[in-house]
């Protein structure tokens, strides 16, 4: 519930309560005046005898009738403020004990007066969604714990391999140039395959550690695809992939280059991991009036709906195994989302019919929306 809605909510009942306590009060001294008219002409249908002992108490009744009708008055007002004043300050500890139970939700919902329904009702929805975003951490943190062991054993496995042929290299000097090269090779690759693992841990140090900022300049769009496409080549020779690029020549953009270059090399590298062999990458990037769009697309399994929704979320990956191609830490397209909702654009994803794409929208001059902090 936002500051602006419980404060709107709040004054509505501080003015209805404003507005009974005035009415009562009006109608508490409108009443005293009625009942003492009423009485005054009723007793004066009567002929009292002067020594009649009621006659004196309506004798002195009517000349002190008025401090008597102010005492009154005064009294009946200090009781109605006394009553309209704790119904505030009991309204205000129900909210005190609501958000008590909202710093530590439960299965209970929040129950308040009728008068605070309204109130009542917003609470519950920030109970229910503060709920949902406590499950969601604790499945994300679940999620890197899960990982972190995931990579810390994975991490045995290269080393143990080239610890060992580095060994038998060292201990058998004998052995031919082809085992030799072959070994190198191998020990090569599982080092390559270590330093991927060591780089996770930091993508999730990072990400939890510190804050995205930006720093931007102007940058030719299209270049920077040229040239990320261009490093791909050889990852795309050794998977019989090829690019189907649609780039529009000379478009400048305000963006942080090393930021945005993250983007793309991690769509980038998603489709490579996903992609069905011999096939072709479709990346596009189009100028739409003050915008641009930029489509990474390729031929791969359909993502399920469910996993679509959650392709954004942090530690989620699609490929549950823990394989070298495509086990990463599922964080690049979180990080990703983030870097482009930073450059104030979008990111959104669709699969279907063995398609897998993603469209990302930034504006051309965004100087003056581009947050940096």
């Amino acid at each position: 519930m936002s500051n602006h809605n419980f404060r709107r909510q709040y004054s509505q009942i501080s003015r209805k309560i404003l507005t009974q306590y005035i009415l009562s009060v009006l109608g508490f001294i409108a009443g005293i005046f009625i009942c003492y008219f009423l009485a005054w002409f009723i007793c004066s249908q009567f002929i009292w005898g002067e020594y009649n002992p009621l006659y004196y108490i309506l004798k002195v009744l009517q000349s002190f009738s008025p401090i008597f009708i102010v005492g009154i008055i005064l009294l009946g007002v200090i009781v109605l403020t006394r009553y309209f004043l704790s119904k505030p300050l009991g309204y205000l500890d129900e909210v005190i004990d609501a958000a008590e139970k909202l710093s530590q939700p439960d299965g209970e919902p929040i129950k308040l007066s009728e008068a605070m329904r309204d109130v009542q009702n917003e609470l519950n929805l920030v109970r229910e969604q503060a709920i949902r975003n406590a499950a969601a951490a604790k499945e994300a943190e679940q999620r890197k714990n899960d990982l972190i062991v995931y990579l810390a054993h994975d991490l045995k496995t290269p080393l143990t391999s080239v610890i060992g042929y580095l060994t038998l290299l060292r201990d058998e000097p004998q052995i031919s140039q082809e085992l030799r090269t072959r070994y190198t090779g191998v020990a090569l690759n599982k080092a390559e395959r270590l330093e991927d693992l060591v780089n996770e841990f930091f993508d999730i140090t990072r990400f939890n550690l510190t804050s995205l900022t930006l720093e931007p300049e102007y940058v030719n769009l299209s270049r920077m695809l040229e040239q990320i496409t261009n490093e791909f080549n050889p990852i795309l020779a050794e998977k019989n992939l090829q690019w189907q690029k649609e780039i529009a020549p000379e478009v400048e953009i305000f963006c942080d280059p090393d930021k945005l270059e993250r983007v793309f090399d991690n769509l980038i590298r998603n489709a490579v991991n996903y992609s069905y062999v011999e096939n072709k990458i479709f990346l596009s990037m189009r100028r739409m009036g003050n915008k641009v769009e930029i489509v990474v697309k390729n031929r791969g399994k359909t993502i399920p709906p469910d996993k679509l929704e959650r392709i954004f979320e942090q530690f989620f990956r699609l490929d549950s195994s823990r394989s070298s191609a495509t086990g990463g830490a599922g964080l690049g397209l979180a990080i990703s989302k983030e870097l482009v909702e930073l450059h104030n654009g979008t990111i959104k994803v669709e699969s279907a019919n063995e398609s897998i794409s993603f469209t990302v929208l930034l504006s051309i001059d965004c100087k003056k929306i581009v947050r940096t902090s």
